[in-house]
């Protein structure tokens, strides 16, 4: 006999697939799903969420690829009776929406705020060096027609290491390469024009938050690395209202 539903329907998100496994971690979490018991068929699911079989199936292989569940050969799937410690993670495929990504950014602000002060106390001559490289980087990766994500993630982390607190680096790499989602900036749509204003518009904000570690000015620091983070939500902010107006 099947355990009885423990979840509801999965609200219309954009990302209905983030939305079933947040919905079933809960569960977990909660011990509503206790280590050990058996989880709904796939069909059960379906019907007891109104999402898709592909869905359900993304959802479960997503919990499966955290160790949350296991699944046994014609038996189905069951909670993990030894579940991994808990841990915290932001995956790229977490980010597809944009309300999704301005999360992110207000995660990013609470961090690297203080961490950006802390560098600018604390920074040796290497790590404004490597600061330094990186925004190279960047700008040569975009110029060759490339995102950047990477190169961007790299002056971030540099900027976290200088602190000399490994906890934020530990953090950051937590993330990876989702703290940076610049596949939504769409550069590959811009004109050369475009791609240039942009970058000088970008290297800007980072130019002052570097200026402001090296002068080990904290408080200056502070206030660029808010200003960046800003302007960088209000800029999804844009794209999110421009996708809604288009499909209007």
């Amino acid at each position: 006999m099947a355990e009885p539903m423990t979840f509801d329907a999965i609200p219309q998100a954009p990302n209905l697939r983030t939305g079933l496994v947040n919905t079933l971690i809960a569960q977990i979490e909660s011990g509503d799903l206790a280590p050990g018991q058996r989880l709904p068929t796939e069909q059960e699911i379906v019907a007891a969420t109104g999402v898709s079989r592909t869905v359900v199936r993304e959802a479960l292989a997503a919990l499966r690829a955290r160790g949350l569940i296991t699944t046994r050969q014609g038996l189905g799937a069951f909670v993990a009776k030894d579940p991994p410690p808990k841990t915290f993670s932001v995956l790229p495929d977490d980010l597809e929406s944009i309300d999704e990504v301005l999360r992110v950014l207000e995660l990013r602000m609470g961090i690297e705020v203080e961490a950006t002060g802390l560098a600018a106390e604390r920074r040796s001559e290497a790590a404004l060096q490597q600061m330094s490289a990186r925004l190279d980087a960047l700008e040569a990766a975009v110029r060759a027609g490339g995102s950047g994500s990477e190169e961007d993630f790299g002056f971030h982390r540099a900027i976290l290491a200088a602190t000399q607190n490994p906890n934020f680096t530990r953090l950051f790499d937590t993330f990876g390469s989702a703290m940076v989602p610049r596949h939504w900036t769409r550069l590959d749509r811009m004109t050369e024009a475009e791609r240039e204003k942009y970058l000088d518009r970008m290297q800007r904000e980072h130019r002052a938050i570097l200026g402001a570690i090296e002068a080990r000015d904290v408080n200056a620091a502070r206030r660029a690395m808010r200003s960046h983070l800003t302007k960088s939500y209000a800029r999804f902010e844009d794209l999110r209202d421009k996708a809604v107006h288009d499909l209007d």
